[in-house]
């Protein structure tokens, strides 16, 4: 298939800017994967749709205050760093801007000389590795000094910056949300469990490479971005339960999704593991763990769209976005859900 397979025309103003004002008050599509029918909900109706003996698998990743803006110890330049791997303790993976202020060997400093770090390499892609120095705990200073790295379409300041994490949000290390969800309250997760829901969790630090477009216009050339993720014992129980006794598993996002379907293909089952994944999902590709899915309305020409089209059907999916248009919805990380069934 080609890029621009996946392209569809959405109006600037439809693109979210700010979260709702409830976080489970949001809209919710439900798209009907064999029939194509959509029926349109409110979010907090998705429990309607959860049965008992249903499990509900949500990634627990946190955003971390991951934009730091650094003073080159040589010239006073002003560089950008964005963080998106931890690599060792002390070593990350960063994009710079601008990058020819960021070489290696050069240094610099951060806030009021809490953090320094010098670039120790230059990655082919652009990238760097950088080294930093510091006294204390690294991501207290983070929370002093940093900012939310929020995606490039989001161009007005979020005042409340837990509104870019999920409520469940536990293990730090992402660059950004896993946004679909974002739409749950700790009420609305208490009133599924009470229905007789399993509810697990996942861990995939969502790496920027998410919002990253696809150049190749033949999709299959397209290369993935690599992210560390780590499935609990628990929950590969959970979810082995729900199956064998004929439960459907929802996944929340397209990075739970993409944890779930990697630990089934690498291993041939859900079980405990921890590593990381390139898996990259478009049309043809034959899911192994999940059978329901909710998540929010993604960028044209994205993997992310692809990933859906993959589940539901390409017509389906299209035609679904066209809907979306038409009917106004909210669109990308503040913007409304879909849930897949």
């Amino acid at each position: 298939m080609n890029k621009s397979d996946f392209w569809y025309d959405l109006p600037v103003e439809l693109i979210a800017q700010h979260p709702a004002e409830r976080r489970d008050s949001s809209r919710l599509m439900v798209l009907n994967k064999q029939t194509g029918k959509t029926e349109h909900k409110i979010f907090k109706d998705v429990i309607d749709y959860l049965n008992p003996g249903d499990c509900l698998i949500l990634n627990d990743t946190k955003v971390i205050p991951a934009r730091i803006y650094g003073v080159r110890t040589d010239t006073g330049a002003t560089v950008e760093f964005l963080l998106l791997k931890q690599l060792s303790e002390n070593e990350w993976e960063v994009i710079t801007g601008p990058g020819k202020k960021a070489r290696e060997g050069h240094k610099f400093t951060f806030g009021s000389g809490e953090l320094s770090a010098e670039i120790i390499k230059v990655l082919p892609d652009g990238n760097r590795i950088a080294k930093f120095s510091f006294e204390g705990n690294f991501y207290e200073i983070l929370d002093k000094i940093g900012e939310m790295p929020l995606p490039h379409y989001i161009t007005e300041k979020l005042e409340d910056k837990d509104r870019y994490q999920t409520v469940y949000a536990r293990e730090k290390g992402s660059a950004a949300a896993p946004t679909a969800g974002l739409h749950f309250t700790p009420e609305l997760l208490s009133a599924i469990a009470e229905k007789g829901v399993k509810i697990g969790y996942v861990t995939l630090h969502v790496g920027l490479g998410t919002f990253r477009p696809v150049k190749a216009e033949k999709i299959e050339d397209h290369h993935m971005h690599s992210e560390h993720y780590y499935m609990p014992a628990e929950t590969a129980e959970i979810i082995n339960e729900t199956k064998k006794n004929g439960g459907r598993v929802f996944a929340v996002g397209t990075t739970c999704t993409r944890t779930l379907e990697s630990v089934a293909q690498k291993n041939g089952c859900i079980c405990a593991d921890e590593g990381n994944t390139d898996i990259f999902i478009y049309p043809g590709y034959e899911f192994k763990c999940i059978d329901c899915l909710i998540t929010n309305f993604h960028l044209p020409e994205s993997t992310l769209i692809m990933l859906v089209s993959a589940f539901c059907g390409y017509e389906n999916t299209m035609n679904a976005y066209k809907e979306a248009v038409n009917e106004r919805y909210r669109f990308f990380s503040f913007g409304d859900a879909m849930l897949i069934i």
